[in-house]
Parts: C-alpha cells; sequence; structure tokens
C-alpha cells in the first residue's frame, strides 16, 4: 500500500527553477530566529541590554514589514549567573536548573520590556523534549503557536532549562529552532550567533574562506569544522548549526547562519534578501509535520530487522511494513511507539510507528498474511505513519 502526503510539497512550483535562497529568506512571510546565550549575555553582567535591544528592533522591522517572527532564544542559565553571584556557567545539574529559574524571568522581563518599545505583545512558550518527542505533545505545541502568531503575538520559545535533565545539552536550541520552525511551517530559518558564517577552515587562521552558500548536504563534505566552539555562557558550536541548518534544509526551509551583530542584515526583506552570512539552499520537500517529527523527533523505542525485499518495498516502493518482512525484534515498546527499521546490514533505512506491541510480534514475524488470524492481518508500521531515509 502507498501512501501520499498532501502536505509534502516541492520547494517551487512544478518545472520553475529553484528560489535563490537569499530571495526566499528576504521575501519569508514567516520566520523562525534563533539566537544564543553569547548573543544577549555577558560573564560578568548577565544580560546585555544594548545588545537585546539591537536584536528586538531588527525582529520589530522585520515584523513590521509584514513577517510573523518567531524568536527562539537561549540565554536563561546565563542571565542567571550574576544574579546568583556564580562566576561560570555550573558543571552540575542542579545548579543549572537553579540558574535557569532565576534567569528565565529576567530574560522574559528583557524581551517583554524591549518589544514594548515597539508595542509589540510577546508570548513565552516554554518547551521541553516531551512536547517534541511525544505526539500529541508536539500537536499541542503546534497548535498553542499557531493561535499565538494569528493573535498578532511574537513568541518567544525556549527550552524549559528548570524541569530538562539530559535534555541540557550541546546545541539543544539550535535543533530545537529547526524543529520550530517546522512546527510552524516557517519560510526561513535564520541562526545567530557569535560567528559571522560557516568558513571552509578555521575562521581565525589566515586563508579561511567564508562559504556565501550551501547548495546541497555534499558541499559540507570538503568543510573542515573547525570554528570557535561555544563560549562560558553558552553551549552551542558550529557543528550544532550546521546539524539545525541541514534539518531545517533537508524539509524544504532555506537556512541563513550569520552573527547576531549583523541581525539587521540578516532579516532584510527585499528581492535580494540578505547579503551576510551563509545559506543554506532547500535540498529537500517540505514534509508533514508528521514525517518530519518521525524523522528528528521522535522517541524510538524499539528496532525491527527487515529483509531486503521488505527493505525494497519500503524504501524503494514506499509500501508498509508487513510481518512477512521482519526477521528479528528487539526493544520493549507498544502499538502506537516509534520504531526503527532496520536493514540486513544493521543500516537503519526508515522509522514508523508501530502497529503490534513487542510482545506480539516474535510469534508473527516472517508468517505470510494470508497465514495469520484475521485480527493479526494488518501492517506493522502502516505506510502513512512511515518516514523512509
Amino acid at each position: 500500500m502507498t501512501s501520499t502526503d498532501e502536505n509534502e510539497t516541492a520547494t517551487g512550483a512544478p518545472g520553475a527553477p529553484p528560489v535563490p535562497p537569499r530571495t526566499a529568506l528576504g521575501a519569508a512571510r514567516r520566520v523562525v530566529v534563533k539566537v544564543g546565550s553569547s548573543s544577549l549575555t555577558s560573564l560578568a553582567g548577565g544580560l546585555d541590554p544594548a545588545r537585546l535591544d539591537a536584536i528586538v528592533d531588527a525582529l520589530a522591522a522585520r515584523r513590521a514589514a509584514g513577517s510573523q517572527v518567531v524568536l527562539v532564544s537561549s540565554g536563561a542559565i546565563a542571565a542567571g549567573l550574576a544574579p546568583l553571584r556564580l562566576a561560570r556557567r555550573p558543571r552540575d545539574l542542579a545548579t543549572q536548573q537553579a540558574a535557569a529559574a532565576v534567569g528565565q524571568l529576567a530574560l522574559a522581563q528583557a524581551y517583554g520590556e524591549s518589544f514594548g518599545r515597539h508595542g509589540q505583545l510577546i508570548g513565552q512558550v516554554l518547551l521541553t523534549a516531551d512536547d517534541m518527542i511525544r505526539r500529541a505533545h508536539y500537536r499541542n505545541a503546534q497548535r498553542t503557536l499557531e493561535r499565538l502568531l494569528g493573535l498578532d503575538v511574537l513568541p518567544v520559545v525556549n527550552e524549559n532549562d528548570t524541569v530538562a535533565t539530559d535534555e541540557i545539552r550541546v546545541g539543544d536550541n539550535d535543533r530545537l529552532a529547526a524543529l520550530v520552525a517546522h512546527l510552524v511551517g516557517a519560510d526561513a530559518l535564520v541562526l545567530l550567533s557569535d560567528v559571522d558564517g560557516l568558513y571552509d577552515g578555521d575562521p581565525r587562521r589566515p586563508g579561511s574562506r567564508l562559504l556565501p552558500e550551501v547548495e546541497a548536504p555534499t558541499d559540507l563534505e570538503t568543510v573542515r569544522i573547525a570554528s570557535p566552539g561555544a563560549g562560558s555562557l553558552g553551549t552551542g558550536g558550529m557543528a550544532t548549526k550546521i546539524t539545525a541548518a541541514a534539518m531545517a534544509s533537508a524539509a524544504g526551509i532555506p537556512v541563513l547562519l550569520a552573527a547576531a551583530e549583523q541581525v539587521g542584515a540578516a532579516l532584510a526583506v527585499g528581492s535580494g534578501g540578505p547579503t551576510v552570512g551563509t545559506a543554506f539552499r532547500p535540498s529537500g520537500r517540505r514534509m508533514s509535520a508528521r514525517r518530519f517529527w518521525l524523522r528528528h523527533a521522535a522517541d524510538v523505542r524499539g528496532r525491527l530487522q527487515l529483509d531486503d525485499g521488505a527493505v525494497a518495498a519500503v524504501v524503494g516502493r514506499r509500501r508498509s511494513l508487513l510481518a512477512a518482512g521482519i526477521h528479528a525484534i528487539s526493544g520493549d515498546f507498544d502499538a502506537g511507539d516509534v520504531v526503527d527499521l532496520v536493514a540486513p546490514d544493521g543500516t537503519v533505512v526508515a522509522r514508523g510507528v508501530a502497529g503490534f506491541d513487542a510482545g506480539e510480534l516474535p510469534a508473527l514475524i516472517g508468517r505470510r498474511t494470508r497465514d495469520l488470524a484475521p485480527e493479526q492481518r494488518r501492517e506493522v508500521v502502516h505506510a502513512d505513519d512511515l518516514v523512509p531515509f
């Protein structure tokens, strides 16, 4: 059984030349902008009002030009350091969470006051990994953000670091920004940091060249990611930004990586679009929210080992997975949980939603549908709930 998702579209009209990524960035009607901790704060003084106001001014200008804007902002933990008289970013989880609890209030207040200068109402949205991993939570976050935008509210999104555990890790908000960009159906993603783009070598060394555009994932094969990593205030590095850019561009969203101090130019509107940073051309089709969730956000609970015929059917012909094509299972999962589909050589070739509990499958695997009881004659993973890699 094949499946076509009506929400999946190409990045341009059939037969039309692809839109240059900078043109698409300049014309985007809905933009997600991510800003890192180091762009908002200083170790000595916590939040830097001048830097925060400069970013807000550019976001408000883009908003006034007719775009809807969603801000994904780091900085809660960093903003809590100075009030708590902490000399550096803490390493232990409890102190990180305490700093986030104090800093999140300061960050929200600062954004509220700064956007208030432009008469722009904001709404704080704190997400956890659960909100990305669990489908019901994912859809609820999607509805909330959509309603805020419909009410002319600019959402300010951050991970809920006060309750996060292993979610506090390197580059989480870069990935979160890519997930949010797809969640809200954004037309563009702008990643702002303390680096002005992607270089073909270490930007601290003479001869390294800024790459103005990345046309395809293969362009990154010759790039040595040797740029400075996160400072003492942040958690992300260049590798996490490239991963986020690849996630979004593979789902049909153009991406710009630029320095926060260039925020005005990065958010420029008009036919030419921004002239700064590195632009990532969309390399794939616009996925439905469900398929994007399956590919990038779902919590995988098990694995199904397929034979070669099943791999060809699932990946090549986009068919549902039947019991006959499975020869082994692993993991403890229930019907409705997400599982990886694995080729005989161990390569993960697809991901999907299991139609059976793990305990039900050993009696079914390898058997043809006509040999099963009537109540067992259903797909193990339906084509509508499956995304090939």
